[in-house]
């Protein structure tokens, strides 16, 4: 598959959402297989389970097992089934990622299920080598951002047992400070970030070179995604009737209007990683603005303990804060040993019963609309637009052109100093490159 210089990308603001359940998009094993660890061969052992987990002997009895390890031993008691663990590492940090390998592995069926990544998602289903799962029990509860993100060619391949969403974390005390309401659209955040230009604060909004591409999704697929015929507007990007470079250009110009004022710091963006480098700025209450993702206002590691009013809203479109969500997945291989045991299994981890027992543990959003959240107060403007169904992907596997990864990148490109039309050119050149492998 023709992908340019953006086949190699990095999935490193998933890397960090999911951290905790295991997806990694870091740079593995040249091998592929020498950091892989097998299970011991058990004549119960029916499923096996590629992710980057670490639980090799499926007897082990764990004291501190994850929230995901609590639902698979929930089914395999239901089902009497065992899942073996077949693990991927990245110790060496040489040639392949973690999508690399997977990739791998399923087109060469050598697993039942696994954990993807979006990107993932979206190639293995266009190829026809995911299960479809759209007539398992727990897909009849899926929420309906998650059955748009992974569908592929009317097949549901994939289902997460979280929804991440990204969205502005904003210290609220500094904005009551200046008689500031939290800005809705572009132009509100704009006024905003002037008022805290003017009184002194350097810089506005602190970024990092992962995830400003938020603001982008954001504007661009606002309406689509909320009130638009979603199904004729990705025939029509898929197709080529529309362009890409028309629904992405009200976020660049947006993001290099925030740059040329000095409201976001476009050199040490360019360079900083996700947290660590606006972090510090943010919690010593220097900047009023940075963006996260949902778990981040969770953990103490990140921004979970503040001195301060925390508010995590959505970012800013024509129509009112938006959450950008992207959606990860499990998956069955079409050509498994053992399709059906591995199906079966995975209704059971997506059960409505499994997915309470993973939400409340890790306080994350159930994929399942029957599942509610007992969120921190931060995270309720969020999670209120959630579930109202207020959204937009900055994932979709019906998309021919990748989208989180390569506006990652694109967006790279602008802050180190390309113009918006040199950026709306590469989108045009991804956009044409996937009508080329079409034909």
């Amino acid at each position: 598959m023709k992908r340019g210089s953006l086949k190699k990308r990095k999935w490193a603001a998933v890397l960090v959402v999911l951290a905790a359940s295991g997806i990694v998009a870091c740079q593995g094993n040249g091998d592929g297989g020498a950091n892989l660890i097998t299970v011991e061969e058990e004549e119960a052992e029916v499923v096996s389970l590629f992710s980057p987990m670490e639980k090799t002997n499926p007897d082990a009895d764990n004291i501190a097992r994850t929230a995901f390890d609590l639902t698979v031993g929930m089914a395999e008691e239901k089902l009497n089934i065992k899942v073996g663990y077949k693990t991927y590492t990245a110790e060496n940090y040489q040639e392949k990622s973690y999508d690399d390998v997977t990739l791998d592995r399923v087109r060469n069926h050598m697993d039942d299920i696994y954990l993807l990544n979006p990107d993932t998602i979206q190639i293995l289903g266009e190829e026809g080598r995911l299960a479809d799962l759209s007539g398992l029990s727990s897909a009849q509860n899926l929420r309906e951002v998650v059955r748009t993100a992974n569908t592929v060619n009317g097949k549901l391949v994939a289902i997460p047992q979280e929804v991440v969403a990204n969205g502005l974390f904003v210290n609220k005390d500094m904005f009551d400070q200046y008689g500031l309401s939290l800005p809705e659209t572009p132009e509100d955040f704009l006024a905003c970030c002037k008022v805290f230009k003017e009184n002194g604060i350097e810089t506005p909004v602190g970024a990092n070179r992962w995830w400003l591409e938020n603001f982008v999704f954001a504007q661009a697929y606002a309406r689509m995604y909320n009130g638009g015929d979603v199904e004729a507007e990705i025939e029509a990007l898929n197709s080529g009737a529309s362009r890409y470079s028309d629904y992405m250009r009200p976020g660049f110009e947006f993001l290099k209007q925030l740059i040329d004022l000095g409201y976001i710091d476009a050199q040490k963006a360019s360079v900083s990683e996700a947290i660590d480098g606006e972090g510090p700025d943010f919690l010593a209450q220097k900047t009023p603005i940075v963006m996260a993702y949902w778990g981040a206002a969770n953990a103490e590691t990140a921004y979970g303990n503040p001195d301060f009013h925390l508010q995590v809203i959505g970012f800013p479109s024509s129509l009112g804060q938006m959450p950008v969500v992207s959606i990860t997945g499990f998956g069955v291989c079409a050509d498994a040993e053992n399709v059906e045991e591995a199906k079966k299994l995975l209704d059971e981890i997506l059960s409505d019963e499994s997915l309470t027992v993973y939400t409340e543990t890790n306080r994350v959003i159930s994929p399942s609309r029957n599942v509610a959240v007992d969120c921190i107060p931060a995270l309720k403007p969020l999670y209120d637009r959630i579930s109202e169904n207020v959204y937009v992907l900055g994932s979709n596997a019906g998309m021919k052109v990748e989208q989180w990864g390569n506006t990652c990148l694109i967006v790279r490109k602008l802050l180190n100093g390309a113009t918006v039309d040199e950026c709306m050119a590469e989108f045009d050149r991804l956009q044409d490159e996937s009508l080329e492998e079409k034909d």
